[in-house]
Parts: C-alpha cells; structure tokens; sequence
C-alpha cells in the first residue's frame, strides 16, 4: 500500500496481488486504463491499450467513452451510468484506475474524478501509472477481457467537486487560492498547449491571481506521487494549506484533476474544486481578464 493515510492510492505490488479479482466475472473489482490522446511522442508511452495492458483491465479512451463531444463536457448522467455499466462495472465495485502519458495516469485521473463526481465509492488509482508498472516489469497482457454488462445506477452529480465558469469569477473575487498546473511555458502565456493536442484557446497566459504548481512536481521521478510532507510544503509555498477553498484548473481539467487528487484525495483539503473548463473555457472567452509572465494583463 501506499506511505499514505488513505486508500485511494494502490501500489504496483497491491494491483499485481489482486489480478485474479480483476479478471474475475464477479464485478466486485475492475481496473481500468485510460489512455491519454495520440503524440507525437509516441515513443514516450509505455504502450498503448490495444498493444499491452495489465491483465484485466478495461480500456477506455477519454474523449471517445468519458466525453460529450458535442457540449464539450463530461458524460451526461445516464450516459456515464451505460458507458461503465456495459462495461461490467457495477456502482458496488472496487474501481482502480491508471493510465499512459507524458504525465503518468494523465487522463486516468480525470476518470477517478469523474467517477466520483457522479458518486463512486470505492475508486483508487495505481501509483505511478503504466509507466511504473512497465518500467518495473509487472505483467502485461493483449487479451480484452469480456464482462458482462450490469445495471449501474450513479449517486452524483456531486458539484462540491466540481468549479464552473462563474465559480471562478467568485474566486478571483474572494481571492481564493487558484492553482494552474501547465507548464511555464503554457502560464506565462508563451505557449498556448502542449505540441500535438487538439483542444486549445485564442489566448496565452493564465487566469489572474491563479499561482504556477506544474503538475509534474507531484511526483516522483519514476512517477509515483511525492511523500506528504513534500506536497503540503509544494503547495504551501504557493500559499495553499488547505484552510480556505482552492480552484484546480489546466488545458481540459485532465492535469489539474491530478492536483485534485493530490490536494484533495491524498492531503485530505476538504474544499477543492477542479475547473474542467479550465484554459480552453477561459482563454476563449470574450473579455475574460488574463495575465502573461509575471502578471501582465491583457
């Protein structure tokens, strides 16, 4: 298990103890991987789902099974409930996710989130994602496994989880702690996405007030996220302790779901709110307010 006060996050040896579960017919455990969209890195990924994965594992894409393409959003409610209902996984289920990616698990934490947001109980993720488990030889397979489908009936939406368009404006307002976790490059509005990705904005730079945590500064470097004590000290010197609201928000919400997790899952902040529209949302808006490099509005 994990150095943690908490079982949301699994290790590779927890997974590989438990691969009969997640092969079984039996619903009560079911990991899943989420591959992250194509590169033009390829040659960073583990692999992709189709070409490998850990024995059991249910593969999903993001913008294929997670999203509704057509309001750019998350999954509608009943549309969530048969995409993981056909799938085998009953809202009983023991879910643990992981995931490929310049970023260890990046679109797998995006799923835990949207799992608990439509109300999940017992979801986990693998800690240093595929990368991890590849890298340290744990067993893969090009097998698909075939569960029989089940009733899924979602609890959600739980919006306490959730930051909207308007939530943000209140935050920037109140002053509320705003975390951006792209890159440098992409806050200081050099950069607008990273290379390759679809899904961008008209404007560079990020949302005023917002602070600068890369992502990657959460993990390790075999992708296994930092002890505590690094990650409250990380935070802290941005100000964040956990005492006061925070906004977590990146390109799509798929990088600042990590820091959700982190904040939230794993230091226990009660109050934190990933913003899923994130730079896409706000860096298209007409008017939105916008800084660049150290602060310069535009």
């Amino acid at each position: 298990m994990s150095e943690y006060d908490t079982d949301v996050l699994v290790s590779a040896d927890w997974v590989e103890d438990h691969l009969d579960e997640f092969q079984a017919d039996d619903p009560d455990y079911r990991l899943v991987e989420v591959n992250s969209p194509e590169s033009p890195e390829e040659g960073d990924f583990p692999s992709r789902y189709d070409e490998g994965h850990i024995p059991g594992a249910i593969g999903l894409q993001w913008d294929d099974d997670l999203s509704d393409p057509d309001q750019r959003d998350i999954l509608k409610k009943a549309d969530f409930e048969e995409t993981v209902g056909e799938r085998g996984i009953s809202e009983d289920s023991t879910v643990v996710f992981y995931g490929d990616g310049h970023i260890p698990n990046w679109f797998a934490l995006f799923a835990y989130w949207e799992f608990k947001y439509y109300g999940h109980d017992d979801a986990r993720v693998l800690d240093g994602g595929k990368d991890y488990w590849v890298n340290e030889d744990y067993p893969l397979t090009d097998e698909v496994p075939g569960f029989d489908a089940v009733e899924y009936t979602a609890k959600g939406p739980f919006e306490s989880i959730r930051a909207y368009k308007d939530d943000v404006d209140k935050a920037r307002e109140a002053g509320i702690p705003m975390v951006d976790v792209r890159s440098p490059a992409e806050f200081s509005g050099e950069t607008i996405a990273p290379e390759g990705l679809q899904e961008t904005a008209q404007r560079g730079g990020h949302i005023p007030g917002a602070s600068n945590v890369p992502v990657k500064t959460n993990l390790r470097d075999d992708g296994r996220f930092k002890e505590p004590d690094e990650l409250e000290e990380l935070y802290a010197d941005s100000g964040i302790d956990g005492d006061e609201s925070i906004v977590t928000y990146c390109r799509v919400g798929e990088r600042s779901a990590i820091a959700w997790f982190t904040l939230h899952e794993l230091l226990d902040y009660e109050d934190v709110h990933n913003y899923d529209g994130s730079w896409t949302e706000w860096g298209n808006l007409i008017r939105a307010p916008i800084e660049k490099g150290e602060g310069e509005s535009d």
